[in-house]
Protein backbone atom coordinates (compact mmCIF):
# COMPACT_ATOMS: atom_id res chain seq x y z
CA UNK A 1 0.00 0.00 0.00
CA UNK A 2 1.19 3.58 -1.21
CA UNK A 3 1.69 5.64 2.56
CA UNK A 4 -0.08 9.42 3.42
CA UNK A 5 -3.15 8.54 0.79
CA UNK A 6 -5.17 6.37 3.79
CA UNK A 7 -7.73 8.88 5.62
CA UNK A 8 -6.87 7.82 9.48
CA UNK A 9 -8.97 5.73 11.43
CA UNK A 10 -9.81 6.49 15.01
CA UNK A 11 -12.35 5.79 17.45
CA UNK A 12 -15.55 7.71 17.51
CA UNK A 13 -18.85 7.81 18.82
CA UNK A 14 -21.38 7.55 17.37
CA UNK A 15 -24.80 9.08 19.09
CA UNK A 16 -28.36 8.05 18.15
CA UNK A 17 -30.61 11.16 19.30
CA UNK A 18 -34.05 9.64 18.72
CA UNK A 19 -33.31 6.33 20.54
CA UNK A 20 -30.56 7.41 22.64
CA UNK A 21 -28.42 5.09 21.96
CA UNK A 22 -24.42 5.22 21.61
CA UNK A 23 -22.01 3.27 19.91
CA UNK A 24 -18.01 3.34 19.71
CA UNK A 25 -16.57 2.12 16.66
CA UNK A 26 -14.03 3.39 14.60
CA UNK A 27 -14.31 5.64 11.73
CA UNK A 28 -12.57 8.56 10.01
CA UNK A 29 -15.13 11.06 10.36
CA UNK A 30 -14.31 13.96 12.45
CA UNK A 31 -15.73 15.94 14.80
CA UNK A 32 -15.24 19.31 17.32
CA UNK A 33 -17.33 17.88 20.03
CA UNK A 34 -16.24 14.66 22.45
CA UNK A 35 -17.80 12.55 24.67
CA UNK A 36 -16.71 10.57 27.86
CA UNK A 37 -17.01 7.13 27.01
CA UNK A 38 -17.53 4.25 29.52
CA UNK A 39 -14.17 3.13 29.83
CA UNK A 40 -12.83 6.90 31.09
CA UNK A 41 -11.77 8.23 27.63
CA UNK A 42 -12.65 10.70 25.39
CA UNK A 43 -13.67 9.89 22.11
CA UNK A 44 -15.04 12.34 19.28
CA UNK A 45 -18.98 12.01 19.06
CA UNK A 46 -21.24 12.31 15.73
CA UNK A 47 -24.87 12.87 16.59
CA UNK A 48 -27.25 10.71 13.99
CA UNK A 49 -30.58 10.70 13.43
CA UNK A 50 -31.20 7.61 12.81
CA UNK A 51 -29.30 3.88 13.23
CA UNK A 52 -30.22 0.34 14.16
CA UNK A 53 -31.62 1.14 17.96
CA UNK A 54 -34.20 3.68 16.09
CA UNK A 55 -34.39 2.51 12.13
CA UNK A 56 -38.12 0.75 12.13
CA UNK A 57 -36.57 -2.36 9.94
CA UNK A 58 -34.32 -3.14 12.96
CA UNK A 59 -36.81 -2.27 15.50
CA UNK A 60 -39.69 -4.42 14.43
CA UNK A 61 -42.05 -1.54 14.03
CA UNK A 62 -42.51 -1.53 10.47
CA UNK A 63 -46.02 -1.24 8.94
CA UNK A 64 -46.98 -4.39 6.78
CA UNK A 65 -48.70 -2.97 3.52
CA UNK A 66 -52.10 -5.17 2.72
CA UNK A 67 -50.18 -5.93 -0.95
CA UNK A 68 -53.24 -8.38 -1.77
CA UNK A 69 -56.16 -5.78 -1.08
CA UNK A 70 -53.79 -3.26 -3.45
CA UNK A 71 -54.20 -5.54 -6.19
CA UNK A 72 -57.76 -6.52 -5.72
CA UNK A 73 -58.41 -2.42 -5.66
CA UNK A 74 -56.03 -1.84 -8.96
CA UNK A 75 -58.20 -5.09 -10.60
CA UNK A 76 -61.46 -3.53 -9.76
CA UNK A 77 -60.57 0.24 -10.80
CA UNK A 78 -59.15 -1.18 -14.35
CA UNK A 79 -60.54 -4.29 -14.92
CA UNK A 80 -61.65 -4.41 -18.90
CA UNK A 81 -64.10 -7.04 -18.79
CA UNK A 82 -61.66 -9.53 -20.44
CA UNK A 83 -59.18 -11.38 -18.27
CA UNK A 84 -55.78 -10.53 -17.93
CA UNK A 85 -53.26 -12.62 -20.19
CA UNK A 86 -52.62 -15.74 -18.41
CA UNK A 87 -55.39 -16.32 -16.47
Amino acid sequence: MKSRIHPVSRPVVFRDRAAGAAFLTRSTAESEQRVTWEDGRSYPVIDVETSSASHPFYTGARQVLDTAGRIEQFNRRYATGSPAAGE
